[in-house]
Parts: C-alpha cells; sequence; structure tokens
C-alpha cells in the first residue's frame, strides 16, 4: 500500500504512485509539488547525515571565533555565546539562537539517522511516522546558515579592533553546511515514506 500525503499548499489528500526516478507528482488541484523521485542511494544520504552529526559535534565543541587583543586570547564557543545572552538578561535572543543553531539542527540530524541506519539494514524503526514528521518540521527552524551569516558580519567587524582567527568549530560549521545541504539533495522520501506505509 502507497503512501497517502496531504498537499501542503491546500490539503487535498492523494495515495502516491509508483514513481520512476526524477518522476514528479502534482495536486491536481492547485499544481503544487508533492513529491519528486530522487535519483539517490540511501548509503549516501546516511553517509551525509553521519558526517553532519560528527561536524555538528566538532562545531559545538571547539571556538568559534579567537580573539586576540592586548595580550589576551580569548575563544568562544557557541554554547557561550548562548550563555552570554542569557546572562544578560535577553532570555528570548538566547532561546532563539539555542534552538535555531544548535537543538532543531540536532534533532533533524539524529532524527534522520534513526529513521536511516535500521533501513539500511531493512528494519523499520518505532514510531518512523512520527520522526519523520518532527523532523519535517524543526529543519526549517535549522538555520545554521543565518547563524554563519551573523558570525561573518561580526568577523568582519571585530577585525578592525583585535586580531581574530577563526577557530575549528567556524571550518565545522561551513561543512555542516554542505553536508546538510547534500543529505536533503539525496533524501528520497518516497522511499521512507512507502516502507513506512507499507508496514502499516
Amino acid at each position: 500500500m502507497n503512501a497517502l500525503v496531504a498537499c501542503h499548499d491546500c490539503d487535498a489528500l492523494y495515495r502516491l504512485p509508483e514513481l520512476p526516478v526524477g518522476g514528479v507528482v502534482r495536486c491536481e488541484r492547485c499544481g503544487a509539488e508533492l513529491l519528486r523521485r530522487r535519483a539517490s542511494t540511501l548509503d549516501s544520504t546516511l553517509a551525509f547525515s553521519l558526517t553532519g552529526l560528527i561536524l555538528f559535534l566538532i562545531a559545538n565543541l571547539n571556538p568559534l571565533l579567537i580573539l586576540k587583543l592586548g595580550g589576551r586570547v580569548q575563544g568562544n564557543t557557541l554554547f557561550a555565546g548562548v550563555e552570554a545572552l542569557a546572562k544578560a538578561g535577553m532570555w528570548e535572543l538566547a532561546v532563539l539562537v539555542f534552538g535555531t543553531s544548535m537543538l532543531f539542527p540536532l534533532v533533524t540530524l539524529v532524527g534522520m539517522l534513526y529513521l536511516l541506519l535500521p533501513l539500511k539494514f531493512g528494519q523499520l524503526p518505532k514510531g518512523a511516522h512520527l520522526v519523520l514528521r518532527l523532523v519535517n518540521a524543526v529543519t526549517p527552524w535549522a538555520m545554521v546558515g543565518v547563524y554563519m551569516l551573523g558570525i561573518f558580519v561580526a568577523y568582519v567587524k571585530l577585525i578592525s579592533m583585535a586580531t581574530v582567527v577563526p577557530g575549528m568549530a567556524l571550518y565545522a560549521f561551513l561543512g555542516l553546511l554542505l553536508v546538510t545541504a547534500a543529505a536533503r539533495a539525496t533524501l528520497d522520501p518516497w522511499m521512507i515514506w512507502n516502507r513506512i506505509s507499507g508496514s502499516t
């Protein structure tokens, strides 16, 4: 039995047909794209997701930028920035930065690995449909790219006042942006939804 999907624009409900690689399903009511079958392998998406998790850990355990000013050297991690915002009384901004740059990217990566690792061995993890919905819900809020833009703006402003050395975390974040984009590009949601619906 093929998966049921709802159009994200008009909520029309469809049962997905068998799709060839490169095939596209569009809503008959409004024309929105429901699904595109990508030429991909489970192995490549799994490899990109696992690499992303490793880079995420490196990015959060090492300093982003190292400042050298007046004989003092100081490096701060991403979480140190969240702490500084909280201590300054900007709790809303601290929660926002924590969620978009740390929590939601981690949920996305761990959720994808939770789904893909069992599928690699021919099994379906418990609660797969709930995990996939959670990943789809939080992925738009995983704004590592926006945070990276903020870091570059800060870098440009700080280089006139101090010596600024990019830390290992900065390179890890750049790598994370690339591998998460690659994971999304190679992900075949048709395959996952079909396996989920076939087990229910």
